[in-house]
């Protein structure tokens, strides 16, 4: 199973969305609070038994912070969305989502951003 992961993370750094190179531009380098970001980063946990995965757009470990960028796919599956966040908040991992209009104000998301790691 972390092969897979790992295999499914590399496969999605090497082809980020626009919103996604917008974003790592942004925290790359521990620019935001100095703390550092991890880019399609596979998060691991047990589902009824079985080891399973999501990988996060982005993760901060120091925060155990999870970043998502919605694009408009999230809108087809919102329901999906609801159950990996139960999922995650339930294995104590934080999350702050990002609509891909959002990026264009850097300003916006640092500050949105900056609360979260402040927290």
């Amino acid at each position: 199973m972390k092969r897979h992961g790992k295999t499914v993370a590399s496969y999605l750094r090497n082809n980020k969305t626009r919103a996604e190179q917008i974003f790592w531009g942004i925290v790359r380098n521990m620019q935001i609070k100095n703390h550092k970001f991890l880019q399609q980063h596979p998060i691991y946990f047990d589902y009824e038994g079985r080891e399973r995965f999501f990988v996060a757009d982005f993760y901060c470990a120091k925060k155990n912070l999870i970043v998502e960028i919605d694009g408009s796919i999230h809108e087809k599956q919102q329901e999906y969305d609801e159950l990996r966040t139960a999922i995650l908040n339930l294995n104590r991992y934080a999350i702050v989502r990002f609509e891909n209009y959002e990026l264009s104000d850097e300003e916006y998301v640092i500050k949105k951003l900056s609360r979260h790691l402040e927290s």
